[in-house]
């Protein structure tokens, strides 16, 4: 028997179904919000593995030692690859985040150029996104959820 709910007037058969669709919802889009954050790093990653001499000749021009880049490589290819699968997320967040900051600081901090202000202030707002994973965590589709269940 479906009885109804004192505080809203729906039975809790509709009410458990709803929130059933609330966690789904909520757990699929922490998926895609990972995804779609870590993606920039990602493919990022990546390329500089294509244009590893060019990459690292920018580098220097900016005084960072190019031989530091198969630490940025791997810092963005694994790191990203840890957002998106949810493993070890709040570590993981955390160096990205301050992987963006450093970033931001370093590369785009001439702010009489509107597009570095823009590259600037975007590189802080990503900051901000790994910060919100670094609080809340990658959510229920993740490594992180599964293993603690064990």
């Amino acid at each position: 028997m479906n009885a109804p709910s004192a505080a809203t007037g729906r039975t809790l058969s509709t009410s458990v179904t709803s929130n059933e669709r609330n966690v789904a919802l909520k757990s699929f889009a922490e998926l895609a919000g990972r995804l779609l954050l870590a993606s920039l790093f990602l493919l990022s990653g990546l390329s500089k593995l294509g244009a590893y001499s060019a990459t690292a000749t920018y580098m220097s021009s900016a005084g960072v030692p190019g031989a530091l880049l198969p630490v940025v490589i791997a810092t963005e290819v694994l790191g990203s690859l840890a957002i998106i699968l949810g493993w070890k997320t709040r570590v993981a967040a955390a160096l990205l985040a301050g992987f963006s900051l450093l970033t931001a600081f370093v590369f785009h901090n001439n702010f009489g150029d509107q597009i570095q202000m823009i590259m600037f202030l975007k590189n802080v707002s990503i900051a901000g996104g790994f910060l919100l994973l670094v609080v809340n965590g990658a959510g229920p589709l993740s490594i992180d959820r599964r293993s603690a269940r064990v």
